[in-house]
């Protein structure tokens, strides 16, 4: 038995035995999805020396091309976001299917779903990636049955279409409205929607003049490039060795960032809310929740040497802007070891009111939000806004339209 062998019979393990995990964890809820899974070959997608540990792992994410600063740009999904949105797309064989974003392995999957009836179109606007995803997919015995187009896919794709389902690998900011104009009647358009800094991938159908959410998987996606992309504020803030904290905005930045000038010199306050959690329990809705509701909302990373960077495992990079002041979200041990109490961390003037605002949407979350129905999503294209909206709901400007965040009541 030679190496090759030894590694395909591996693989064909591992694939089977991460088959079973994502069917086990709800991702996988389909018979034809999970055939699918097991039929394509993953590892014929990732980079020759990625081991196949890391290929066969449900939540690893391989990159496959960086730009000049090192940044992903491209990325074979992991595995178990890849076959919770091909289940979002709710596909049979026959159907004619496109695919924003080309890596290979989920357009196989795509194909061996819909058959040699149906018809699947995948659309990166990176030539080498199309280039790469075109051999590899050939190679894998799918070049008869996945057509690659190197395009910008904010712009309809002439000649093909309707579709009946359209799925976005990439993170976007808005909905394409030629994405709307290609989607058959009651066609599904499943995307990583990026909404003040947090994403879910959401299954949208159309409901009048509208589309609105059957579904949404939390996610995370290297963004958009072309007509499509959309580039977040940055304020960059020093302490006093010159080491920087910095704030990254989706929108709706603060028009003067020079009050937060030298606001990492002041004394930290830190505000708790009684709000626990046990360990090991998501909380990714109270991250969608900030983005609904928590006004000065904003992303936060820390550079080294900063005080922020020593104690990484005692806060999250959500933060809140209130003028010369930010706070952002912090836990401490609590329940008796076992899970952990949220709280804010300021810097500013107004640190204690900008902790104090983080802190009473904590407390609205657990008590309106936490452990009760998701949120519904819609999208009203640009002419179509709702004239009125139910309480709870979170209105978001996007260039072509407004998304909805319609929270349960009651």
């Amino acid at each position: 038995m030679n190496d090759e062998t030894i590694d395909q019979a591996l693989a064909a393990e591992l694939r089977d035995k991460l088959a079973d995990e994502l069917a086990a964890a709800g991702h996988i809820t389909s018979a034809q999805v999970d055939r699918a899974f097991r039929t394509v070959d993953r590892h014929a997608f990732v980079p020759a020396d990625t081991p196949l540990e890391v290929t066969y792992q449900a939540d690893s994410a391989v990159v496959t091309k960086k730009d000049e600063n090192g940044t992903a740009i491209s990325s074979v999904s992991a595995a178990y976001i890849q076959v919770a949105m091909i289940e979002q797309a709710n596909l049979e064989p026959g159907m004619r299917v496109l695919e924003i974003g080309s890596g290979g392995v989920n357009a196989a999957m795509l194909a061996e779903i819909v058959g040699a009836d149906g018809e699947v179109i995948s659309v990166d606007i990176d030539r080498e990636v199309t280039g790469r995803a075109t051999e590899l997919l050939e190679a894998a015995g799918y070049g008869e049955r996945v057509k690659v187009i190197t395009a910008d896919a904010q712009h309809e794709i002439a000649g093909f279409g309707p579709f009946d389902a359209t799925i976005v690998t990439v993170g976007a900011w808005d909905l394409a409205p030629a994405w709307l104009n290609q989607l058959a009647p009651g066609g599904t358009l499943v995307v990583p929607l990026r909404m003040n800094g947090v994403s879910r991938s959401i299954a949208f159908r159309r409901e009048n003049d509208h589309l609105v959410s059957a579904s949404a998987v939390v996610c995370g996606f290297v963004p958009m490039q072309g007509d499509g992309q959309h580039a977040d504020r940055e304020f960059r803030l020093t302490d006093a060795h010159g080491h920087a904290v910095v704030l990254r905005f989706d929108d709706k930045a603060p028009d003067d960032p020079t009050l937060l000038d030298g606001v990492l010199a002041s004394d930290r306050i830190d505000v708790w809310s009684g709000v626990t959690t046990p360990n090991g329990v998501s909380f990714a809705d109270l991250h969608l929740w900030f983005a609904s509701f928590l006004p000065g909302f904003c992303k936060v990373a820390a550079g080294e040497g900063t005080d922020l960077a020593q104690e990484r495992k005692w806060w999250f990079p959500f933060a809140g802007v209130r003028g010369d002041s930010f706070a952002y979200l912090a836990v401490r041990p609590a329940l008796e070891g076992a899970g952990a109490e949220f709280g804010a961390r300021a810097y500013g003037p107004h640190g204690q009111e900008a902790a104090a605002a983080m802190v009473e949407q904590i407390q609205a979350w657990d008590q309106q939000a936490r452990n009760r129905p998701e949120p519904t999503f819609a999208y009203w294209p640009t002419g179509h806004a709702p004239s009125d909206l139910p309480a709870g709901t979170a209105v978001l400007s996007k260039t072509h339209g407004l998304v909805t965040i319609s929270w349960p009541t009651g």
